[in-house]
C-alpha cells in the first residue's frame, strides 16, 4: 500500500492548503508530480523538481497522467477533468488518499449545516475520554496532515465536494446532519447535491440518520450501505431523542436521559440536535458517557455560528456568518429566545443559486426588520415589506444603531456566502463583531 504512487505521474489540480498537503505527502512516496491551477499568481514556492503550471489546466499533462488528485475547490464538470475521466484516467480527491492509509477508526461528518459544530464536540468527547483525536477535513488542517499524528480515532468533517472523488471511505460512524439547498451554482439540482452527501454512507458501520429531515436517509437497496442505522430526532420513537418533562428538556438515548439541556454549553434548539448526532456517534466507538456528558457541557461553540458578541443597553449582538445558506439562516431564526423588541436581521451576499423563498414566512413578523446587502441584497429584500437594501453590510450596521432600544437583538446570519464584498465568512464576521463594539 505504501508503494501505489511510487514512480506515478500524478497530477496535483489546485494549489490550495488542500492541494499543498497532497503534495507533500505524495513527494514522500516518490510520486512524479505535476502541479496545476487556474490562478496565474500563487503566493507558493514548490520544489525545484516538481512541474508547475498556472493560469490554465495543461490538457496534456493531465491526459498523460497515471491519476488526478482534484481540490475541492475545483468540480469535477471542469471540461478538462471530463475529458480526463473519460480517457479513463483516475480521479481522486486527498479524502481517498487519506482512507486508503488510515488505520484507525474513522467518524465522518456531512450536512447543509452543523458540520463544524458537531464535528469539534464529537473530537472534544473524544479528548475528554483520553483518546488521542485527529480532526480535519473540512475543516482545521487537511486531512493528510492528520496522517503525520499518533492518532487513536480520526473525525473528519467532509464537504459534498470531498465526497464526490471518495470511494474508499468505511467510517465506524457516519452522518448526514440535514439537507438544504446549497451550492447550487456547482450542482445541478438539489437531488444531485444530496446524492453527494450520500456518499459518506459507503460502506459505514453505523449510518446515522436525522429522523426530522429525510432526505438524510439512504436507499436500502443501495451497494455498500452501512451495517446499522441509528436515528436521531425530536421524537421518542428515535434512538437519540429529546424529551419534555413539564418545562425541562433532555438529551436522550433510548431510555437513558444523558443530560439537562440547560447544562449544554451550545444554546438554541438546531445544538440540541447537533448534541444528538455527536452523541451517536461518539457511541459508534465507544466513548464513556461521562466523557460525552463532560464535553457536552464544556464545549461553548464556534466562533461565526449562533455566537453571542456583545451585550450593552440591553441590546444582543449575535454572530451567525457561519450561515452562508437558507437552511442555516431557518436554524438560527427558529432558536432565538423570545425577542422582546425588534429583531434587526443582516441578510446578503452570494447566494449561490439558492431560491429564498423558503425564508419568507420567517421573515414576515411584525418584530423583524431586514437589512439586506450584497449581490443578492436586492432578492432577498422583495421577501419581506420591512426590507431595506443598503450597499454592505456595514451601512446597515449604521443605519441600525441610532435605532436600537433595550431587548433588541442584532443577529447577522445572511443566508449567503461572504466572497463577494469579504475575503471569507471569518473576515465578515469579525467586522461585524468589531462595529458592534464600537
Amino acid at each position: 500500500m505504501s508503494n501505489q504512487f511510487e514512480n506515478k505521474k500524478i497530477c496535483v489540480v489546485g494549489l490550495g492548503k488542500t492541494g499543498l498537503s497532497v503534495i507533500a505527502f505524495l513527494q514522500n512516496h516518490n510520486a512524479q508530480l505535476f502541479a496545476l491551477d487556474t490562478r496565474v499568481n500563487l503566493p507558493i514556492t514548490l520544489p525545484a523538481n516538481i512541474k508547475l503550471c498556472t493560469g490554465k489546466l495543461n490538457q496534456q499533462w493531465l491526459q498523460d497522467a497515471d491519476m488526478i488528485v482534484l481540490s475541492p475547490g475545483l468540480s469535477l464538470q471542469t471540461p478538462a477533468i471530463q475529458n480526463a475521466i473519460q480517457a479513463g484516467i483516475e480521479v481522486i480527491g486527498d479524502i481517498e488518499i487519506f482512507t486508503r492509509f488510515a488505520d484507525k477508526p474513522i467518524l465522518a461528518i456531512t450536512g447543509a449545516n452543523g458540520k463544524s459544530t458537531v464535528t469539534t464536540l464529537v473530537a472534544e468527547m473524544g479528548k475528554a475520554a483520553g483518546l488521542k483525536v485527529g480532526m480535519g477535513g473540512n475543516i482545521g488542517i487537511p486531512a493528510l496532515s492528520l496522517l503525520e499524528q499518533d492518532c487513536d480515532l480520526y473525525v473528519l468533517e467532509l464537504s459534498s465536494f470531498q465526497l464526490e472523488t471518495t470511494h474508499s471511505l468505511k467510517a465506524q460512524g457516519a452522518v448526514v446532519l440535514n439537507i438544504s439547498e446549497d451550492h447550487l451554482d456547482r450542482y445541478s439540482s438539489l437531488e444531485a447535491y444530496r446524492q453527494a452527501k450520500l456518499k459518506i454512507y459507503t460502506n459505514a458501520n453505523y449510518g446515522i440518520v436525522n429522523g426530522d429531515d429525510h432526505q438524510t436517509f439512504w436507499d436500502k437497496t443501495m451497494p455498500h450501505a452501512p451495517h446499522y442505522e441509528k436515528i436521531f430526532s425530536i421524537s421518542s420513537s428515535s434512538d437519540y431523542w429529546i424529551k419534555t418533562e413539564g418545562k425541562q428538556r433532555y438529551l436522550m438515548a433510548a431510555d437513558e436521559k444523558i443530560l439537562h439541556c440547560t447544562d449544554m454549553g451550545i444554546k438554541g434548539r438546531h445544538n440540541e440536535m447537533n448534541a444528538l448526532a455527536a452523541i451517536a456517534l461518539a457511541d459508534s466507538v465507544n466513548i464513556p458517557r461521562e466523557a460525552i456528558r463532560q464535553a457536552l457541557c464544556k464545549f461553548t461553540g464556534l466562533n461565526h455560528r449562533f455566537q453571542y458578541v456583545h451585550c450593552a443597553q440591553g441590546v444582543n449582538w449575535i454572530n451567525d456568518s457561519k450561515a452562508t445558506n437558507v437552511g442555516s439562516t431557518i436554524a438560527a431564526l427558529t432558536s432565538l429566545p423570545a425577542v422582546a423588541g425588534r429583531l434587526h436581521l443582516l441578510l446578503g451576499g452570494d447566494g449561490k443559486g439558492a431560491d429564498f423563498s423558503e425564508l419568507k414566512p420567517y421573515l414576515n413578523q411584525a418584530h423583524i426588520y431586514c437589512y439586506c446587502f450584497g449581490r443578492d441584497g436586492k432578492t432577498l429584500a422583495t421577501l419581506s415589506p420591512q426590507s431595506q437594501v443598503v450597499p454592505t453590510m456595514q451601512d446597515a450596521i449604521y443605519l441600525i444603531k441610532p435605532q436600537l432600544r433595550a431587548g433588541d437583538i442584532v443577529l447577522l446570519s445572511p443566508a449567503c456566502a461572504s466572497l463577494d464584498q469579504f475575503r471569507s465568512f471569518e473576515e465578515r464576521g469579525d467586522i461585524f463583531t468589531t462595529l458592534a463594539k464600537q
